[in-house]
């Protein structure tokens, strides 16, 4: 991995290469990825709708090209392309990146640490969390408020719930992206009319398909007319389309099922009460959500071993940070009182490696520092020791 260029090692940069260092301390080595990056691993894993937040180019053979806009997917990049690929391994960076944020500016710092390959999914999560809170610290900034939640048990309850195919990937992405999950989920109740499309024929030969048989049959028709889009849509987002229209044509999402759903969704405080309300929810629905829930009640062991105090840490189901690939724990930093931007956060990413490439998925967790946000809020203070753990 190279550095193509160095951000300036004076102020808030000065300061988090101290922060850097403890990220050493603790076992993680720096990683340099290229500041120009391929765009194409960003627009596949965050949509099309992030284009507009890219600063783009085009090489001499036509690869479009783009300022890295995070670290994450660079560092990940660069671990699957080391002779490291698959083994434990954990890095830290420091460096500038590049996303239009309106009237902010567009360059500014990010610091962090990804770690990659530990089986031991609860205390790598801890320990994340824990270092998070020693960035922070590092900066001067104690008195923080740490918001929690877990894709996981949110998969795990759709899941048990047994739902269609189409709408448990759609529910999936709505919650990962924080968009129209509410209007989905009353969406799913209402039952469809006896009205007809010119596109019944299709929807009826796609009843009770998965994903691979309709991009396939769209595929097929769409060879027959001659055109690969249609109306700006992919094959893919059109296969997706008929499927749901079809999906709803097989009926209404059970009053049961929603009602459990925004049970499940309701549930917030400390990480113990949410526990117990999980268990709670599982004992009475009689859904196998247990291994996602022991798997949280873990988690919580650890941070409590790491001097995390728990009983201030706030946990929600409903918590997301609209990146669609995280698959389980995810937190935010925010100052008290002053908390509408995180100062830091992250999460687990089980499936981004496979993604990337790996011919199998590798766990995968880690979170980004906002330094000059950060440097901004907090006040200087002497050097701490670095936490105990390491990247392996």
């Amino acid at each position: 991995m190279t550095e193509t260029a160095a951000p300036r090692a004076t102020g808030s940069a000065a300061r988090a290469d101290a922060l850097l260092l403890s990220f050493a301390q603790a076992g993680y080595v720096r990683a340099e990825p290229a500041i120009l990056q391929p765009a194409e691993p960003f627009l596949d894993l965050s949509g099309e709708d992030i284009r507009k937040s890219l600063y783009l180019t085009t090489d001499a053979s036509g690869e479009e090209l783009c300022l890295r806009p995070d670290l994450t997917i660079p560092v990940a990049r660069g671990y699957l392309a080391s002779s490291q690929a698959g083994q434990p391994a954990g890095f830290s960076y420091l460096g500038p990146v590049f996303r239009y944020r309106g009237g902010q500016a567009s360059e500014f710092l990010q610091a962090g640490i990804e770690s990659f390959g530990r089986q031991d999914r609860p205390a790598a999560d801890a320990e994340m969390l824990a270092l998070a809170l020693e960035a922070t610290s590092a900066f001067g900034l104690t008195d923080v408020e740490i918001r929690t939640g877990d894709v996981a048990l949110f998969i795990a309850l759709i899941d048990a719930l047994d739902l269609y195919p189409v709408w448990r990937r759609r529910l999936i992405k709505d919650f990962n992206r924080k968009i129209n999950l509410a209007q989905d989920i009353e969406r799913l109740t209402l039952a469809t009319g006896p009205s007809r499309n010119e596109y019944e024929g299709v929807l009826a030969a796609l009843a009770g398909s998965d994903r691979k048989a309709a991009l396939a049959l769209v595929t097929d028709l769409m060879s027959i007319a001659g055109t690969t889009n249609v109306g700006g849509r992919s094959v893919s987002e059109i296969a997706d389309r008929f499927l749901e229209q079809s999906t709803l044509k097989g009926g209404a999402l059970p009053r049961d099922a929603l009602s459990t759903i925004k049970r499940f969704l309701a549930i917030a405080g400390d990480p113990d009460d949410a526990i117990a309300q999980l268990r709670a929810l599982a004992a009475d629905t009689k859904l196998n959500i247990t291994h996602a829930i022991d798997a949280f009640e873990s988690r919580v062991g650890f941070m409590a071993a790491r001097g995390v105090d728990t009983r201030q840490t706030r946990f929600s189901t409903s918590f997301g940070r609209g990146i669609d690939y995280y698959t389980g724990f995810e937190f935010e930093l925010h100052a008290r009182g002053n908390g509408v931007e995180p100062l830091v956060a992250g999460g687990r990413y089980d499936g981004l490696l496979k993604r990337l490439g790996s011919p199998s998925a590798i766990p995968a967790v880690g979170f980004s520092v906002w330094v000059e946000t950060l440097a901004n809020i907090g006040k200087p203070t002497a050097n701490k020791p670095a936490a105990k753990g390491s990247a392996s």
